[in-house]
């Protein structure tokens, strides 16, 4: 997963001005009570911290992933 398709997902889930402040601001217990922004500034592999987002903060399973671009394109 590269950092821009994190960064998608997580505006897809909570919006583009949110999404910052979650990152910013929410400590989670999958990352050892670290932030999003604190795990990936200390190496965390990206779809690691993408799962801790999604186990922690209950992100459905319909968001896990970007869609298709190439089915909408149909």
């Amino acid at each position: 997963m590269r950092l821009s398709e994190f960064w998608a997902l997580m505006e897809q889930e909570f919006g583009q001005g949110y999404a910052a402040l979650v990152a910013q601001d929410q400590a989670l217990g999958s990352l050892g009570s670290r932030t999003v922004e604190q795990a990936l500034a200390d190496g965390e592999p990206v779809r690691q911290v993408w799962r801790a987002v999604v186990r922690d903060l209950d992100v459905p399973p319909e968001h896990h992933h970007l869609p298709d671009r190439r089915r909408s394109r149909s």
